[in-house]
Parts: structure tokens; C-alpha cells; sequence
């Protein structure tokens, strides 16, 4: 059979890990989410659809970042878990190699691969967008509602608006606005009847004027003109609209592979700088090839920090991916500002990675010691353990006296021990 069955316990180990690590990590990515959502919920009398909807869209720009880090989580940890009990030992006794035992490890980095590239190339385009389709139609949903007849409405920048009717399509009759978006020319616009239209394509709310007049002063109040109109339009803008912007994830990741190879051309043809939208096109080819490398990292260190158990495998999970978002970050702000070629910057950090993850599976394989991994993890599990520490709630004295109980912790059987029971049982046989 091509997949055996400790490969399938193998992978289905990594599979669960996998779940419950992009399922934790997304719910921490949420908890920035959350007060703006309430915010919206109280102000603009958001409903649970829409607000189920924000959070489906919201979805792939954490899953994005949620994949990679949940696969070498579940690496880590899954093959911690293997060498603390004792099963990666049993493994290699039955002359199974680590390239045999990492066969389910590169079928889940290739299923977390496509799913990293699915999230990149679809779903984080789709998302983006239609939250920020959604967020203008709340905008629009509270223009709406908000305009009362014969009372001074003041929501939108810049603008006074006062209707003697507003009728349920939207439609406003008797219409003043009172306009200082200007600053030194005051504008007094009249209008017989106007109609709020919002524009899915530009995400512009407009107020469009029909049969008016704009009066206008200038020079310091020194001239006065009018100006009579048959259709007129106005940009309506409320005070928090650039806030919702930001909130709407706007930019180059709302843009799908061949918009942003569209928007490149046209820079290109205006003679701007195309960095920015070179780096993001290259980081949806990027960040999903992180997925097959932290799966093979993940397999040594969880197998080399066994003796801290779970909280050592946590604390070197945690400072691998923050050296590694780090250097990501670094390179990609250098291609972006045009230090570095913007296509390459951010695959500096995963280059690197490739050295690493070479080494130390050519180390797993021929079995040989790699003492800089050792001390660089035992580095990383001594932090983590002294802040554990630090911040904890236990007691000193009661620490002590419990140090003093604790049985004395049996040792398991080495490799090499392992390879030398292998051999005088290959002698005991007969011929």
C-alpha cells in the first residue's frame, strides 16, 4: 500500500493539530475585530446576517496569515508529542528513516499548500472586496434613515442638508444644502428634488440634484453669483468614512492576479513606481511555498524540544514565526520603497528557510548531532520557561515542595542505542 498505516496516523495527527491551531489563531485575529463590530452594531443598528457576512469576508485576509504559522504548529507539536512518549523511538525501531516517516508530512504540506494558494489567488480578493461592498451599504442603509424631514441634518462632512419630504425610495424633495467643503467660498445649494444613489462600481454615495440653484460667495463676501442647474451631483461623505476605508482592508490584496498585473502596466505606462503592487503579486506566490517548509522545519524542532513538552514546543513555535514574520516584513517594506527588487524581497525570508530546512533534514537523516539547532532551541525553551515563570502564579515554596515529591523521570532509550540493539539482533540471526 502506498500509504501505510502509521502514515495515516501520522497524518491525521498533523490534519487535527492543523485544525484546532488555524481555529485558535483565527479567533485571536478576530479579538481586533470585535470592538469594531460592536461599534457598528450599536451606531448603525447592524443586523446578525450582516454581521455574520463581515466576518465571512473578513475570513481569508486571517487565513492568509492563520495557514502558514497553524502548519508549523501542527508539525511542531504533532512530533513533540511523538518523541515525548516514546513513539518516535518505537518508529525508528522498526527501521523506519526520517525521509521514510516524512511521506504524510509532505502530503499535509502540499493540502495546506493549495489551501494557502486557494485563500491568496480567491477567496482574499473576494473577501476584501465584498467587505468593503458591504461596509458602504451600511453607510448608505444610515444616510437613509438618518435624513428627517425639517430637521437639520449634520452626519456628512462638510455639508448641512435640510428636506421638507423624504420619501422611502430615497427620494428628497425640497432639498437645502448648506456646502463649506470649500473653506473660503461657502456654497447654498437648492434643489426642487434629489435622489441618493450608490454606486457599487466606484463605492460612492452620491446625492443627485435636480432643477436648482447654487448660490455662491467670493472674493471675501465681496461677489455674489448664482447658478442655475438641471442636474447637479454631490459626493456625500460621512465624518468616519476614511476610518471605514481602512477597516475595509483597502489596497493591492483586494485585488485579484490579474488586476494587479493590469494595475502594474498601467503604472508602468504612466511612469510611476510599480513596487508596491509587484511586492503584494509576489507575495501570493510566497507566502503559500511557506506552508511546505515550515511542515519539514516543524518535524526536527518538535522532535528536538520534547524534553520541555508542550509548553517548549509553544515557545519555539512562537519564535520562529515571529523571526520569520519579522524578516518578512523587513524585506518586503525594503522592495516596496525600492532598496531591493521588489519581486525577490519577499522571497529573502523563505530562501533562507530552505538552507535551514535542508540542513537540518540531511542532520534528522544520517542521524548526525547539529549543535547550533540544539542550542538555539534550548535558548528559546529557557526563555520561555523563565517568563513562564516570571508571570505565573505559583508559589515558591510550594514549587520547592513539590520538587522535593517528583519521582525521578525514567530515561528512554537513544537512537544510537536503538542502532545498536538493531545490530546484535541482525547477528542472533541465522544464516
Amino acid at each position: 500500500m502506498f500509504f501505510k498505516i502509521i502514515d495515516k496516523y501520522i497524518f491525521r495527527e498533523l490534519l487535527k493539530m492543523f485544525l484546532i491551531s488555524i481555529f485558535a489563531m483565527t479567533m485571536v485575529l478576530y479579538l481586533d475585530k470585535f470592538l469594531f463590530m460592536a461599534e457598528m452594531i450599536v451606531n448603525r443598528n447592524v443586523s446578525f446576517l450582516e454581521m455574520t457576512m463581515m466576518m465571512v469576508y473578513i475570513s481569508p485576509s486571517f487565513f492568509a496569515i492563520t495557514i502558514p504559522m497553524a502548519v508549523l504548529m501542527a508539525s511542531v507539536v504533532t512530533f513533540n508529542q511523538f518523541s515525548a512518549n516514546n513513539e518516535w523511538v518505537a518508529m525508528k525501531a522498526c527501521n523506519l528513516s526520517f525521509l521514510q516517516l516524512m511521506k504524510p508530512v509532505l502530503f499535509f504540506s502540499l493540502f495546506a499548500y493549495f489551501l494557502a494558494n486557494i485563500v491568496m489567488f480567491w477567496a482574499l480578493p473576494w473577501g476584501n472586496q465584498s467587505y468593503k461592498v458591504l461596509i458602504y451599504d451600511i453607510i448608505k442603509n444610515r444616510a437613509n434613515v438618518d435624513i428627517k424631514p425639517n430637521v437639520f441634518n449634520r452626519d456628512f462632512k462638510n455639508l448641512i442638508l435640510l428636506v421638507k419630504e423624504h420619501q422611502q425610495n430615497s427620494l428628497l424633495k425640497g432639498v437645502f444644502i448648506a456646502d463649506t467643503s470649500k473653506g473660503g467660498t461657502p456654497q447654498i445649494i437648492t434643489s426642487k428634488q434629489g435622489v441618493i444613489f450608490s454606486n457599487r462600481e466606484t463605492l460612492k454615495i452620491q446625492l443627485k440634484l435636480n432643477n436648482g440653484t447654487i448660490h455662491e460667495l467670493t472674493n471675501e463676501g465681496g461677489d455674489y453669483q448664482t447658478l442655475n442647474f438641471d442636474r447637479y451631483d454631490i459626493n456625500l461623505s460621512l465624518p468616519d468614512t476614511e476610518r471605514l476605508e481602512k477597516k475595509a482592508l483597502v489596497g493591492n490584496r483586494e485585488l485579484s492576479l490579474a488586476q494587479i498585473k493590469e494595475k502594474i502596466i498601467k503604472m508602468k505606462e504612466k511612469g510611476l513606481p510599480t513596487s508596491g503592487p509587484e511586492v503584494e503579486l509576489s507575495k501570493k506566490f510566497s507566502i503559500p511555498f511557506t506552508c511546505l517548509l515550515f511542515a519539514f522545519l516543524g518535524a526536527p524542532l518538535g522532535i528536538k524540544s520534547s524534553r520541555s513538552g508542550k509548553s517548549g514546543s509553544f515557545g519555539v513555535t512562537v519564535a520562529i514565526i515571529m523571526v520569520y514574520y519579522v524578516g518578512l516584513i523587513l524585506t518586503q517594506n525594503l522592495g516596496r520603497i525600492g532598496e531591493i527588487h521588489s519581486y525577490t524581497s519577499v522571497w529573502i525570508p523563505n530562501f533562507i528557510l530552505l538552507v535551514v530546512v535542508i540542513y537540518v533534514i540531511y542532520k534528522m537523516q544520517k542521524e548526525l548531532p547539529f549543535k547550533f539547532i540544539e542550542i538555539f532551541i534550548g535558548f528559546l525553551i529557557t526563555v520561555f520557561e523563565f517568563c513562564k515563570n516570571l508571570f505565573g502564579k505559583t508559589n515558591k515554596g510550594l514549587s520547592r515542595k513539590n520538587r522535593g515529591n517528583q519521582k525521578p523521570i525514567p530515561t528512554r532509550p537513544s537512537l544510537k542505542g536503538i542502532d545498536q540493539l538493531r545490530n546484535v539482533s541482525n547477528l542472533r540471526k541465522p544464516d
